[in-house]
């Protein structure tokens, strides 16, 4: 009788290992002993290996070995697709990059190696992929002789979700850099527009000064003459005189008011300079950390251990405040580049009196202003001077906060 399988199956054929319906039909077969290969692996799986396992050097280097003519010029997507459908064909390239997958990703393979259970594979995966060890990790699980499909399935699916998160986060960074230099430009016209009025301004009141000392020169003139000339020629200065005077209470009344207004714009003038200057900073922060994920991202995907911008090794940190679920990520972040990572909660639960005892193990002090107390902070700040720490104010409790605070794109530890 012909054997059919349900839509679930079929889901799980597609993601998981190449099965037989007969396999599938009867009890799952003790594990082989071999690992698989990656062209024994679904299809479906090949892209996620390429991008996730692989650099694109690692790409240009086998299919140069492969004789492509155009290994070494050909775009970075090009080489992934020539490398997704080298994976699929059982040749000489296919076990080339067998062999440079296994050779790579070798130290990964051998921490496997230990795991004789789908659920000790799982929990190996677990914790690499939570201190940020995915590219060997990932090709262990896949081709471990214990894994089972359901764990291809999860494995597979993190893997592609964690692609979709971090693009995600450098949409919104990039979406908040752009919202930041639109504001930084109407600052800019701003400050234009009212430089251009205070100028304006300016010439007006020099033209009024001018018209006063003119009118004043003429009052002079009528008085020094009002003495020898006739009585009716003397009835017109006067009314002449009147009529300076009045139109020089007028003109000194319309100078004060352009001297107020002057200073008024003065003042809108500065605070606009203020507001531009707190917005370029602003945006040369998120700059800098933006910076520092996408190099951080780079280094996770390649399997870069040692870390291209963060250089922390032997050092101890220490992390005032934040969110109680970040704190782990920060620990795997600080010992993947060969640092120490000290942490308090700011006196949530952890008792204050700790805090000059931490500060003084450290060689760097860190907390979000966001997600401390004033209390938290204002002790912190004044521990590290009397102690001689430099310490760091992060713009918000974030994971890239924390790395743009460690990155060369910017120094900025307060001095002790």
């Amino acid at each position: 009788m012909s054997q059919s399988l349900s839509f679930s199956d079929a889901f799980q054929r597609a993601l998981g290992r190449n099965v037989s319906p007969a396999a599938l039909a009867s009890p799952r077969q003790p594990a082989p002993v071999l690992r698989d290969r990656v062209w024994e692996l679904s299809p479906n799986l090949h892209c996620s290996i390429i991008g996730t396992c692989l650099t694109t050097g690692d790409l240009r280097q086998l299919l140069d070995k492969l004789g492509e003519p155009d290994a070494r010029t050909a775009a970075d997507h090009v080489l992934h697709s020539r490398g997704v459908l080298l994976a699929g064909k059982k040749d000489i390239g296919s076990k080339l990059l067998q062999k440079l997958l296994d050779r790579k990703h070798e130290r990964a393979i051998k921490h496997f190696a230990k795991a004789h259970s789908p659920d000790e594979v799982r929990a190996l995966w677990r914790d690499s992929f939570e201190r940020g060890e995915i590219p060997g990790a990932y090709w262990a699980v896949l081709t471990h002789p214990a894994t089972d499909r359901t764990l291809v399935q999860d494995a597979f699916g993190e893997v592609h979700m964690l692609s979709h998160l971090v693009g995600q986060s450098n949409r919104i960074d990039i979406r908040r850099l752009s919202l930041l230099e639109a504001e930084l430009q109407r600052a800019h016209d701003k400050v234009a527009r009212q430089e251009a009025r205070l100028r304006n301004l300016g010439e007006e009141l020099s033209e009024t000064k001018r018209q006063l000392a003119v009118q004043e020169e003429c009052a002079r003139l009528l008085e020094a003459s009002g003495g020898s000339a006739e009585p009716r020629k003397n009835d017109e200065l006067v009314q002449e005189l009147a009529a300076a005077e009045l139109r020089t209470s007028r003109e000194q009344a319309r100078i004060a008011q352009l001297e107020e207004r002057l200073r008024a714009e003065a003042r809108r003038r500065g605070d606009a300079e203020r507001q531009l200057t707190i917005v370029g900073a602003a945006e040369t922060e998120l700059q800098c950390e933006l910076t520092a994920l996408e190099a951080a991202l780079a280094d996770t995907l390649i399997g870069n251990d040692g870390g291209r911008e963060i250089e922390i090794a032997g050092k101890t940190l220490l992390y005032v405040g934040g969110r109680p679920s970040q704190v782990n990520q920060l620990n795997a972040l600080a010992a993947r580049h060969g640092g120490t990572f000290l942490h308090h909660d700011g006196g949530v639960d952890d008792n204050i009196g700790l805090l000059p005892g931490l500060i003084s193990q450290s060689d760097l002090v860190l907390f979000p202003v966001d997600c401390v107390s004033h209390d938290a902070a204002g002790r912190t700040k004044r521990f590290c001077r009397e102690s001689g720490k430099p310490f760091v104010p992060l713009r918000s409790a974030s994971v890239a906060s924390f790395l743009a605070a460690l990155s060369p794109c910017r120094s900025r530890a307060a001095a002790p």
